[in-house]
């Protein structure tokens, strides 16, 4: 009876788990041969694919000459699994994705997946110095997500915020702030899911190039309440090249218009934060980044409230400033403005004009032009070279 019992369980057990899990995840009895992929070896990686009814396997990849539009064919070998071996790409964070009989297809045994925007994609981490903090380090801060009411955008919305290693360990210790701003089609996820800022901020902090901070990505889409996978329906977007419109508008309305999510920023969200957070309330302890779009909501914050950042960095910024507005920047005072863009970016020009306006007025700054264009590569590596020139 005791052996029944036992056998009855264990059938029950294994049924429960098949109904948890897809069966492709067992392999019984060893029958099955692992299918790995991607294969890091040496100085090559392997990509592989079990497609049965496969006729044309391609691999496309963020490293190759055409990352929108360039493959490479894959050859079928035992047991229809598809592959295909290439060199190396350098040391980065790539992403890829097979592309059978015409269909785009996600790599089923990678487990690193960033989304961007509606899209989620396999990632291919190449090992090497560019890379070596955008891997796991041994002590972690958290991420959390919590909500906030915006008076000004009329809705709760969401924010991501890191945490750093030790923050919840001791309760009387205060931190500075990063206020990190995400680009067109990101939202509060888009830092940590494709920017790497947990692991990069966790590994320079261990390391102790960086000082121990808080980072705070809010979602930069005013019509949003929170990134599009919550499922919550968004606001009508009021288009601001709409003239006849704007027309219409009272004066606060077109600010509202134009800088209400600055303004929910920079009222709403840093209040929040030091309300809820254990935030040092001072400029000293504030910065804000941002990537284009988000760089463009930095140059706003930081000249609609020049008092209240000492940390400037706009990152392939799709924004501008005035002399004039600069000149009252840097009245203010400034610890750090670093400003940075990709020598091939479509933005390039702008960064340019920034850099020679700031340096007509004297304004003590940082101008960090890297390779390439408008890419998270960059940005991940603009992140990995400010973040230890805060709150010093």
């Amino acid at each position: 009876m005791k052996h029944f019992f036992t056998s009855a369980l264990l059938c029950l057990s294994l049924a429960s788990a098949m109904n948890a899990q897809e069966l492709a995840n067992f392999n019984f009895g060893g029958r099955q041969k692992p299918v790995i992929s991607p294969e890091i070896q040496n100085d090559s990686v392997t990509f592989r694919l079990k497609a049965d009814y496969a006729t044309v396997v391609k691999l496309s990849g963020s490293w190759m000459p055409n990352p929108w539009g360039g493959t490479i064919d894959m050859q079928r070998g035992e047991n229809n699994v598809w592959e295909v071996k290439i060199p190396l790409p350098e040391p980065e964070i790539y992403t890829y994705n097979f592309v059978v009989d015409g269909v785009a297809v996600n790599d089923p045994q990678n487990v690193y997946v960033q989304r961007d925007g509606t899209r989620y994609l396999p990632m291919l981490i190449v090992p090497g110095e560019r890379t070596e903090n955008y891997g796991e380090a041994t002590k972690h801060g958290t991420v959390s997500h919590p909500w906030y009411h915006s008076e000004l955008l009329g809705m709760d919305r969401r924010l991501t915020v890191y945490t750093p290693y030790g923050y919840e360990a001791n309760p009387k210790k205060k931190y500075p702030v990063l206020y990190l701003l995400h680009g067109a089609g990101g939202d509060e996820e888009a830092w940590t899911s494709m920017g790497r800022t947990a692991q990069i901020l966790d590994n320079l902090i261990e390391k102790g190039l960086a000082e121990p901070m808080i980072v705070v990505m809010p979602n930069g889409n005013a019509n949003q309440a929170a990134a599009r996978t919550l499922g919550i329906p968004e606001k009508p977007m009021q288009m601001r090249w709409d003239r006849e419109a704007m027309a219409k508008m009272s004066e606060a309305e077109r600010d509202l218009l134009m800088n209400g999510y600055v303004r929910s920023l920079c009222t709403e969200i840093v209040p929040f934060i030091e309300k809820n957070f254990r935030a040092i309330p001072k400029p000293a302890s504030r910065a804000i980044a941002g990537l284009s779009m988000g760089g463009g909501h930095t140059i706003s914050a930081s000249v609609l409230y020049p008092e209240l950042f000492d940390y400037i960095c706009p990152l392939s910024a799709a924004g501008d400033a005035t002399p004039e507005q600069l000149a009252a920047l840097k009245k203010a005072g400034v610890k750090l403005y670093f400003l940075a863009c990709g020598n091939t970016d479509f933005l390039f020009q702008r960064a340019e004009q920034m850099h020679a306006k700031l340096d007509d007025l004297n304004f003590p700054h940082e101008y960090f032009v890297s390779e390439g264009g408008h890419t998270w590569a960059n940005w991940r590596l603009y992140l990995n070279t400010f973040a230890p020139k805060l709150f010093k």
